[in-house]
């Protein structure tokens, strides 16, 4: 194996890098993952090819998407003659993920992602759910806990319910610092992300949803009869059986799929 010691490639601040090197954690996050041979698996961010080795001994098909034109080199030469690995260089929030598979939810989509990215690849890897089986993310802490937030908490919000409407979301484990080089100056978590199959409570226009949550928590100390007057008046909230007098985060998804479709129907009236 070539040594792609750290000193090959120093993180680079502008791509948030932080590589993992704890084997007891890579380890872990693989076992949660268990890749099979017959599988596809999409690793975003693979850095210096820490969990794409384990990855890849599974026997899977890989496709990896790295942006940094520095790692590119040294994942070929590392991973290259492997016939199942297969080497994208460019920006996975550009990447269209559909084209990796025709097979409906055959993706399994693996990723350590750089802060800086996190949310607006979530966002992007939701409109590619049809594809997808299932997602792995190192995250920042307080983003998983985000991300699995239950209504009625300070985490709850747009990203909780948006990922939520489409997936199911699990707080696997957390990864302390010291796990990574540089260390970060967070805690890190695991969560896995499975798109639903047949949505829980399907929004008559998930654009809709998304324009209304966004909405509804811009300012989210405010009821939602002042936070959301722009689109429905005390009457409608009430027809989609919302009590205007709560704050956004004490409603669950279902109630606000309700008040997008009543804004949805609205605006076609």
């Amino acid at each position: 194996m070539s040594d792609l010691s750290p000193h090959h490639h120093r993180a680079r601040k502008r791509f948030g890098q932080n590589f993992l090197h704890d084997a007891g954690v890579i380890h872990q996050i693989l076992r949660s993952i268990y890749p099979r041979s017959i599988e596809h698996l999409v690793e975003i961010g693979p850095g210096q090819g820490a969990l794409t080795e384990g990855l890849l001994n599974s026997g899977a098909r890989l496709d990896a998407v790295e942006l940094d034109q520095d790692l590119v080199p040294l994942l070929r030469q590392r991973f290259a003659a492997l016939p199942q690995f297969n080497l994208h260089q460019g920006d996975a929030l550009k990447f269209d993920f559909h084209t990796l598979s025709q097979e409906p939810h055959s993706l399994r989509v693996v990723g350590n992602l750089p802060y800086n990215i996190s949310t607006p690849l979530i966002f992007h890897l939701l409109e590619h759910t049809s594809s997808i089986k299932d997602m792995h993310f190192m995250l920042q802490k307080e983003v998983v806990e985000r991300l699995a937030a239950v209504p009625g908490s300070g985490d709850w919000g747009r990203l909780s319910i948006m990922v939520q409407y489409h997936c199911q979301v699990e707080h696997l484990f957390n990864v302390g610092p010291e796990a990574f080089d540089p260390r970060p100056k967070v805690e890190s978590a695991i969560v896995r992300l499975t798109p639903h199959r047949v949505l829980p409570h399907p929004a008559r226009d998930p654009k809709a949803l998304e324009v209304l949550v966004r909405e509804a928590f811009n300012q989210r100390r405010k009821t939602l009869r002042n936070t959301l007057k722009g689109m429905l008046d005390a009457s409608a909230i009430e027809a989609a059986q919302v009590d205007g007098g709560l704050r956004p985060e004490q409603l669950d998804l279902a109630a606000f799929v309700r008040l997008a479709d009543q804004w949805a129907a609205q605006s076609l009236s």
